[in-house]
């Protein structure tokens, strides 16, 4: 196989996990924004579990935790708190002790409901199964550096908006979180983290006509295709569109 289609692939497969995060994890098991088809939830966790080696249950407990005191003391990754650069470079440890607190799992997550995937042994260690993917497509050399790649910069991602979209930016709306529309479109609109921050529960993070989401084009794609669906707006989104 070609650099080229190596390279090609690795990104593709960095992308959909970026967008996996954001539609499944993100506005659908955290906040509900929206309801996801059976099918497609699970081919979202599957390749989630596999090339980021994220426990949803764990992943959706720290989150909640953060909007609880989003930029207070018990945010496990506030950038006010820790310092911005802290946060961008050691977001990354910052969550795994934090997903680490059965306390913080079980308070968090009440509500969560187990998938088939949920429901594998050895979840932590699924992750080689992206390592073993690379490596069988590209080599083992050039197998282990996609998976490199990928693992950094998804990490760095995932950095930046618990970083930068609370330091850097422009704010709609008076909390501490900020949008950057750079960032939202590097991370699936995540970047758009004010909106966010005011409208928890919404599955459309743009509220402004400058501002882009793009999850939020793929989550009307398959809102049309009847795999999904999205639960109204809140009231004041909705007068703000």
């Amino acid at each position: 196989m070609s650099l080229f289609w190596m390279v090609l692939i690795t990104v593709v497969i960095l992308q959909m996990s970026v967008f996996f995060t954001t539609i499944f994890l993100h506005r659908y098991l955290t906040h509900r924004g929206l309801e996801l088809n059976r099918f497609v939830a699970l081919f979202m966790h599957l390749e989630l579990v596999l090339f980021t080696g994220i426990v949803p249950r764990e992943w959706v407990a720290v989150h909640r935790k953060h909007h609880h005191f989003s930029d207070k003391e018990g945010d496990p990754h506030s950038p006010h708190l820790l310092g911005m650069w802290t946060v961008l470079f050691s977001n990354f440890w910052l969550y795994k002790v934090e997903k680490s607190n059965k306390a913080t799992v079980s308070k968090y997550t009440p509500d969560y409901k187990p998938d088939l995937i949920d429901r594998l042994p050895f979840q932590h260690f699924m992750s080689l199964g992206g390592l073993g993917i690379f490596m069988l497509s590209f080599g083992w050399k050039w197998g282990l550096g996609a998976w490199a790649f990928h693992g950094v910069f998804y990490i760095l991602l995932n950095s930046m908006i618990n970083s930068l979209c609370h330091v850097i930016g422009y704010r709609n709306y008076d909390n501490m979180a900020t949008n950057l529309q750079w960032v939202a479109i590097l991370t699936g609109g995540e970047g758009l983290h004010n909106n966010h921050h005011e409208y928890p529960s919404s599955a459309r993070f743009a509220q402004r006509r400058r501002e882009v989401d793009p999850a939020w084009l793929i989550i009307r794609l398959l809102d049309a295709l009847g795999l999904a669906r999205v639960k109204p707006l809140p009231m004041g989104e909705a007068e703000a569109a």
